[in-house]
């Protein structure tokens, strides 16, 4: 019998964790799926447009991310509070979310204002140099809607509401297709803008997603008891900032880390031709899409982590972790499979030249086991931020990627020093090393943090909250 109610248990956490994970990955699919159209309807004006909508989203995409990384400090906080019957305290948090906002604009603005110093630096030719620095100045005025729009849907993912962030994201990529047609081809009296169309309509997009996304939370009835927006504008509160920001600081370094690794990876490979580069760029492809399942899942775990943790049950948060990584295994089981027995087929969808096909089908196995790691590290990254444990998230992932991914891959990928180089197949070997390492030394950590007595863990919890 007792055996029965503990698998009922596991069942529905389960069942918890899916229903919130589910949300989440359709935004992200949703969020993507603006990229790829913004580079589709790019592409079909000129080269020169779709290529400065590459190069400006790795210019855009890892100081944007920054912003978004001191934001993630807020759904933990938030679902703790919400687990600990302290909903009253919430508001607070979101209103001082708008200080880091304001305080990461700024800066993240001029970088972005001032991003052609960096192109001309680059020396491309300068049609395609003119188009991106247009296309980012573009997309600088939505920034401070981007950010906004993260900020309270990090209300909502803190409360376990996740449809909302899925709809809106959705209505954001319905109108993006329309207003692209308009402001890149130039229609209804507008004018062709090509490329910096694309950035003028994700920034209208960005406005529109973030007035949808307040209005839904001042709205909604389950926000009602919260009252943020009663006083929506109050005072810089030092002590709460402090603590938002010793959460969130590690987390956007440590996404910032990441996003700088894979870009550098495709310059280094830049100069072993572009068939090296086309296979690499399809292997990233594919395993960024297979990430948003294990990363959906990662963020509904910090979500009911963070609530168990809120009820005082550790035990419960425990058993979240576990059913977390038993999942994300089970996804990933299938995902390598499909990725390793459909690989050629995968790589025709992005490309026809028979030899970048076989070098990508090649990169795909190793894709496959990279995985493995992936998940893991990523679910017990997701359990370690809904016990408020970042910092050991930031020291990992900068020694995994940084002292071993990248000596390791640019050692193997580029030089003759250990064998012949072996082009884009070295950086992925490194991945893979990096990756697993990281998996074992966060799972490490998880169950070191996991292995405090129950006092000791909700003691160091109410001072963080």
């Amino acid at each position: 019998m007792q055996k029965i109610n503990s698998w009922q248990q596991y069942h529905e956490q389960a069942k918890k964790l899916i229903q919130i994970a589910i949300p989440i990955l359709l935004a992200q699919i949703a969020q993507n799926s603006m990229g790829l159209v913004d580079t589709i309807m790019a592409g079909r004006v000129s080269a020169a447009d779709m290529a400065a909508i590459s190069v400006g989203a790795s210019i855009w995409f890892p100081l944007v991310l920054f912003g978004q990384g001191l934001l993630l400090a807020l759904p933990p906080t938030i679902s703790y509070l919400n687990g600990s019957g302290q909903r009253s305290d919430i508001a607070h948090q979101v209103r001082q979310g708008l200080w880091i906002i304001l305080l990461v604009c700024i800066p993240l603005g001029l970088l972005i204002y001032h991003s052609d110093v960096v192109i001309q630096a680059m020396n491309m030719e300068e049609k395609l140099a003119n188009i991106t620095i247009g296309y980012l100045h573009t997309m600088l005025f939505g920034l401070p809607a981007y950010l906004l729009l993260i900020n309270f849907r990090c209300l909502n993912d803190g409360v376990a509401k996740t449809k909302p962030a899925m709809v809106i994201t959705f209505i954001g990529l319905l109108l993006n297709i329309p207003l692209n047609y308009i402001f890149i081809y130039g229609k209804f009296g507008v004018p062709a803008f090509g490329a910096i169309g694309c950035g003028i309509a994700t920034s209208i997009v960005n406005w529109a997603m973030c007035i949808m996304m307040i209005a839904y939370s001042r709205q909604s009835y389950h926000l009602h008891d919260l009252k943020v927006f009663e006083q929506l504008i109050e005072k810089p509160d030092f002590s709460t900032l402090k603590k938002l920001l010793k959460l969130g600081f590690p987390i956007a370094t440590a996404l910032w880390a990441e996003v700088a690794l894979f870009a550098l990876t495709s310059l280094f490979l830049s100069p072993l031709g572009t068939d090296m580069v086309a296979s690499h760029q399809i292997a990233l492809n594919t395993s960024s899409f297979v990430f948003m399942f294990p990363m959906s899942l990662g963020m509904a775990t910090t979500i009911l982590v963070g609530q168990r943790l809120g009820e005082k049950s550790p035990e419960q948060a425990k058993k979240v972790s576990y059913i977390a990584i038993a999942v994300g295994l089970n996804i990933t089981v299938i995902t390598a499979f499909v990725t390793i027995f459909w690989r050629e087929q995968i790589a025709q969808i992005f490309v026809k030249d028979l030899h970048v096909i076989t070098l990508a089908s090649s990169l795909l196995i190793v894709a496959s086991l990279y995985q493995f790691s992936d998940t893991l590290q990523v679910l017990a990254g997701g359990v370690l931020r809904g016990y408020k444990d970042t910092k050991a998230i930031l020291y990992i992932t900068i020694f995994c990627y940084w002292i071993l991914a990248m000596p390791i891959g640019y050692t193997l990928a580029m030089t003759d020093w250990i064998m012949p180089h072996l082009g884009a197949m070295g950086f992925w070997i490194g991945f893979v090393v990096a990756l697993t390492a990281a998996a074992v030394l966060l799972l490490y950590r998880m169950w070191r943090l996991q292995g405090l007595s129950d006092e000791l863990l909700l003691s160091r919890l109410e001072l963080i909250k």
